[in-house]
């Protein structure tokens, strides 16, 4: 669901670890304690690694110890912001088969854009690559899915002029939602770049407010267990 899921989709992005999105249940829990056993993988920051602690929302870390995968870094989550929960994200999954046969289960491009909607200003031009690969490389077989999809979440100002152009009625079905694609049917290209950045920042901004208790959380985990040596 992070980094690595992106490279699979052609947004290429360096990425030192791995992200996964797993089911929060008591059965996968015990599977999941069972693989990070098999790499040796060691918590290396807070929160704790426990049930409650995923399922409010926070990202467990880990370092692997294993030969072969020393030093990879894991994070694990069970619930993202503004996704829904596991299950309806595996049945959109997308399912990758390399040339060995192994298989690789990434969230589906459109979960995985709203997974990216961080405060972090390096995600976003991520998103953008993420939905300009799709639409170049899903155009031919689009669907009304695919094209609400590319209305909804493009980030290029040249890219939406073009797409409210060819599909104007879906555009005006999602103007309530995304009012800057005016900007894009009237051609207002500066002021497009500006709704752009905008919409982005306000993003970022519900990306704070979401973590704000979370963080609160954090420090109240470090103070613990600074308190317990």
């Amino acid at each position: 669901m992070g980094g690595q899921a992106c490279v699979f989709y052609g947004a290429a992005q360096f990425s030192k670890d791995i992200d996964f999105v797993v089911m929060a249940s008591q059965d996968n829990f015990k599977f999941l304690s069972e693989a990070l056993h098999d790499l040796s993988a060691q918590r290396i920051a807070v929160p704790p690694f426990d049930q409650q602690c995923l399922a409010r929302g926070h990202a467990v870390h880990f370092r692997c110890q294993e030969q072969g995968v020393e030093g990879l870094r894991i994070d694990v989550m069970t619930r993202l912001r503004d996704l829904p929960d596991f299950e309806q994200l595996w049945i959109r999954r997308t399912t990758v088969t390399d040339p060995s046969g192994q298989r690789f289960e990434l969230m589906a491009v459109e979960d995985l854009v709203r997974a990216k909607k961080t405060q972090r200003d390096k995600d976003w031009p991520v998103i953008a690559a993420l939905v300009e690969g799709h639409y170049r490389s899903m155009n031919e077989a689009r669907t009304p899915e695919r094209i609400m999809f590319w209305l909804r979440e493009s980030r290029s100002p040249e890219r939406l002029t073009e797409l409210v152009q060819k599909f104007p009625e879906q555009c005006k079905a999602l103007l309530p939602g995304r009012p800057l694609l005016d900007l894009a049917m009237r051609g207002e290209m500066e002021q497009l770049r500006a709704a752009l950045d905008a919409e982005m920042r306000a993003e970022q901004a519900k990306d704070r407010e979401y973590w704000a208790p979370l963080k609160a959380e954090l420090e109240a985990f470090r103070r613990a267990e600074r308190s317990n040596f």
